[in-house]
């Protein structure tokens, strides 16, 4: 199971990674994606809203689960990533195959970045998941 040490951590297995300008990359874990199994949708409908820290933004589906997708940091949402949007690129297994670079959910604004300082460091993660 990979956790990047350059990423921050959520306890709903969310991962996110701050770029320059307070823009930030956002998806699910190695370990989520390992619990979950073989995505078979990914949704957003929120692109363009500003979504406050700890809301749904999304859901994703599994074969046979579904489970919700939570902002770690409050931000407005740029983009969803078109190669896993149905209406795009449609391959939402990406997710499972690269969770950390090509599968990425979200690109947001983040709006106040004391918020990353609630979330958890690769160390930390790791304890929780063991």
């Amino acid at each position: 199971m990979q956790i990047p040490s350059h990423l921050k951590y959520t306890e709903e297995h969310e991962w996110l990674r701050v770029e320059d300008d307070n823009i930030a990359y956002i998806g699910i874990t190695d370990f989520a994606q390992g619990e979950l199994g073989e995505l078979v949708y990914v949704e957003v409908d929120t692109v363009g809203e500003t979504i406050e820290k700890n809301e749904v933004f999304g859901t994703v589906e599994a074969v046979k689960t579904t489970a919700d997708l939570y902002m770690p940091v409050s931000g407005t949402i740029l983009e969803f990533n078109p190669a896993i949007d149905e209406a795009e690129g449609d391959e939402p297994t990406m997710v499972n195959e690269s969770p950390y670079e090509k599968g990425w959910i979200i690109k947001i604004k983040v709006l106040d970045p004391s918020e990353l300082d609630d979330l958890m460091d690769a160390a930390a993660y790791q304890e929780l998941v063991g």
